[in-house]
């Protein structure tokens, strides 16, 4: 038989069987192969819309869900899917792709490759994807996660190297890249809270969820040498949400995770001959607690983090060290209802260990150390950085300074400062730093097709903050300890 022919016939035979099994359905009447549910679980589930919901009229149902994705770049901006998947050639520049609960964003980009299509994304705002709809649930465990972490993003590096899967338009056929191998693409998944990773020059030990988020970070370069650990802590926590959404506007908006929060902080740095820094950047793992489809749609409950480290060692030498434990609120969140907004959180801040108290360090002069830590808890859809819907995130930032050992008036100076700071809202929100190298890379597509690309904008939807606490102690309380830690 002539490979054409043979080409034709199997085409024919499936369409025969799409139209046996149904032929608005998304998933297969038969899911008995193992390797399906890997993929589901890699790339997310499929969308299935119900009556009660409404799409905006550019959202692009791709069939298939986690079946008709080969890759995903470890940067989440290209999908390579299956250009046989159902509606994939209705994919265009300006039309938002649903393919997963993971796979949701603003075709910016699209190329053919073989027979795959090369889709370059950004990130939307929940009310680009749903016209219409409540969602809410109860009581949602978090306790058994799924961990995706990101590999090797461009964004994770000071100094990335743009990905070559941009360029010229479907129909015409290219490489993927400009040379001679794909890039980097995101790991599969692993069961529980605990993954390493690397990012701006930092090893990354992320833990979540038996006593808490957290952080456990190692930085050695330049003459500076840093450790230490961040942590929410809680205990057996559960979420309940609600958002409803019409004719493309949110209505109402609630988030509230219970299970006793507190923060927990411990670190140790150091300085030979080398130079300050500071770096700001997203923890490149999702930590995923899927919900399932909520009248269609694949929700998903995840808590992502981020980390900024500022050193301001004021000699050539020193060490400073502390650890500090506080517990801070029964429970978190925040409530929109027709027009009022305000954070829900039961506040039930405590000393348990105190980071002054433990301050301690070999500093030749003034040894200046800010680490700020920020847990993000989402209800939404998509993945790593554009992540969008109902959100809630903590920032915890710690401040700790040493005086010079070598001639203090009375003793050495020791001060610290302590702030918590609630963000919350609908929508996505992106650092600036990675705003800024999406946008470079983003940049980087053919002329013929940058004037269709707006820049990535670093934050959707409407948002709110709040301090929760913030306090500033110095040791000992004289004059001269205020004006030597400034």
């Amino acid at each position: 038989m002539r490979p054409g022919r043979g080409r034709t016939l199997l085409a024919a035979a499936v369409a025969v069987l799409i139209a046996l099994t149904g032929c608005d359905s998304l998933r297969p009447a038969v899911r008995t192969d193992a390797t399906v549910g890997e993929a589901d679980l890699r790339y997310g589930d499929a969308p299935a819309p119900a009556s009660g919901v409404t799409l905006q009229p550019d959202v692009v149902l791709v069939g298939g869900g986690g079946r008709s994705v080969r890759s995903v770049s470890a940067d989440g901006l290209t999908w390579r899917i299956d250009a046989a998947a159902r509606n994939a050639r209705q994919l265009e520049p300006g039309k938002v792709m649903f393919i997963t609960g993971r796979g949701v964003g603003r075709v910016l980009d699209i190329a053919e490759d073989g027979g795959d299509l090369l889709v370059t994304i950004g990130p939307v705002d929940i009310t680009e994807i749903i016209r219409d709809g409540t969602f809410e649930k109860q009581g949602v465990p978090l306790d058994d996660p799924v961990t995706y972490p990101a590999g090797e993003p461009s964004w994770a590096e000071d100094q990335p190297t743009p990905p070559s899967t941009f360029g010229r338009s479907r129909p015409v056929r290219r490489p993927p890249l400009l040379g001679s191998s794909d890039p980097p693409v995101q790991p599969p998944p692993q069961r529980g809270g605990q993954v390493g990773t690397r990012t701006h020059g930092y090893q990354v030990y992320s833990s979540c969820c038996t006593d808490g988020v957290g952080a456990h970070f190692a930085y050695d370069d330049g003459g500076v040498r840093l450790v230490g650990t961040v942590t929410l802590t809680f205990k057996r926590p559960d979420a309940a949400f609600h958002l409803a959404i019409g004719a493309g506007k949110v209505t109402r908006a609630e988030l509230e995770i219970s299970g006793g929060f507190g923060i927990k902080v411990d670190f140790e740095g150091g300085i030979q001959d080398g130079q300050n820094h500071k770096k700001v950047f997203p923890i490149p793992v999702d930590i995923s607690f899927p919900i399932g489809q909520v009248i269609g749609i694949p929700l998903s409950f995840t808590v992502s983090q981020t980390l900024e480290v500022a050193t301001a060692f004021g000699a050539k030498a020193g060490t400073v060290k502390g650890s500090g434990e506080y517990s801070l609120a029964g429970k978190l969140g925040f409530g929109y209802v027709n027009g009022s907004v305000g954070p829900r959180v039961t506040e039930q801040f405590q000393r348990r260990k105190s980071l002054l108290n433990s301050l301690t360090g070999v500093p030749v002069g003034v040894m200046g150390l800010v680490i700020r830590h920020g847990v993000r808890f989402t209800v939404g859809l998509s993945a790593f950085l554009f992540t969008a819907g109902v959100y809630f995130e903590l920032t915890t930032s710690y401040g700790a300074t040493l005086g010079s050992a070598l001639g203090a008036p009375y003793a050495q100076c020791r001060g610290v400062g302590i702030g918590v700071k609630a963000v919350f809202g609908v929508g996505y929100r992106i650092l600036e730093p990675v705003v800024k190298v999406i946008n470079k890379i983003l940049s980087l597509l053919t002329p013929s097709r940058a004037p269709t690309i707006p820049p990535v904008a670093a934050a959707s939807g409407p948002r709110w903050s709040a301090d929760v606490y913030r306090n500033e102690e110095v040791i000992p309380n004289v004059a001269v300890c205020g004006h030597a830690l400034k």
